[in-house]
């Protein structure tokens, strides 16, 4: 008579979230590297205020710009170093929230927005809140949306208009007054582009490090040299060109997704 036998003991496995636990102890930690470019940034916008306060509208332009740059640093930065955390991602956003939220709007309420009374406040409130919601939407969208494209105009890019266009404004010797209407315009529709539904190009999969044609150096070239030539208007045509690209490349998108549901149902129809 045969022992009956025994089933064999399962392989001891790590559990699932053994790899995972070096990077959770890694994302509770605070890395210095980071979190200066982030201090920076929203020194920077912190800065534009007090600056916008003072009447220096050029430097409070110059300011947010400042700010945008520091701020694509950190994020790179972490990247690279493997210091990303959940308390660098919470400060960046808060950093956002100063320099590319409540910055650019105190900057147009006080050079030309001011003098609209309650349609001034109303059009600096509708951007500060557009981006208040769209760092929201975007915290709350890691890990699952599209890294290809942004759902709504990022905040930098809003900035980046409000200040070039405060910045053309001084450069050329324009009050603000004269052009406040169109200010409020402008303020208000880029609060609105950040919490759209259009997508935009993130850029985040641009391979920096491989190979490119030669023309794309020259175009490059091309690019700096005109930056140099007019900064603001240069800046400002960039961003104005990238937040109309928004809704044209999601109404593309949207008819080519219905001519390829219409040729999918031809045959069942025939």
């Amino acid at each position: 008579m045969t022992e009956p036998t025994q089933p064999a003991a399962p392989a001891t496995t790590p559990p699932e979230d053994a790899a995972d636990m070096p990077e959770r102890k890694r994302r509770r930690g605070i890395y210095l590297l980071p979190n200066l470019f982030t201090t920076a940034a929203l020194f920077a916008g912190f800065y534009a205020v007090l600056s916008s306060n003072a009447g220096h509208f050029e430097a409070a332009a110059l300011g947010i710009f400042a700010a945008m740059i520091l701020d694509g640093f950190d994020g790179r930065i972490a990247r690279m170093t493997h210091t990303q955390t959940d308390f660098g991602a919470e400060y960046d956003s808060l950093s956002d929230m100063v320099a590319f939220g409540v910055a650019p709007a105190l900057v147009a309420y006080d050079w030309a927005l001011s003098g609209l009374g309650k349609l001034g406040w109303l059009a600096a409130f509708v951007y500060t809140a557009g981006a208040a919601l769209r760092l929201a939407r975007f915290n709350t969208q890691l890990g699952v949306a599209d890294k290809r494209y942004f759902q709504g105009l990022a905040s930098p890019s809003a900035a980046a208009i409000i200040a070039a266009s405060v910045w053309i404004g001084v450069d050329n010797g324009i009050s603000g007054s004269q052009v406040s209407l169109l200010v409020a315009v402008l303020t208000a529709s880029a609060g609105l582009l950040m919490v759209s539904n259009f997508r935009y190009h993130s850029f985040k999969l641009l391979d920096l490090q491989g190979q490119v044609p030669f023309v794309v150096m020259v175009v490059v070239m091309l690019i700096f040299a005109l930056v140099v030539l007019d900064p603001p208007i240069l800046l400002f045509v960039l961003f104005l060109g990238y937040a109309l690209s928004g809704p044209v490349l999601t109404l593309v998108q949207r008819r080519r997704h219905r001519g390829r549901r219409r040729r999918d149902a031809t045959p069942d129809d025939t």
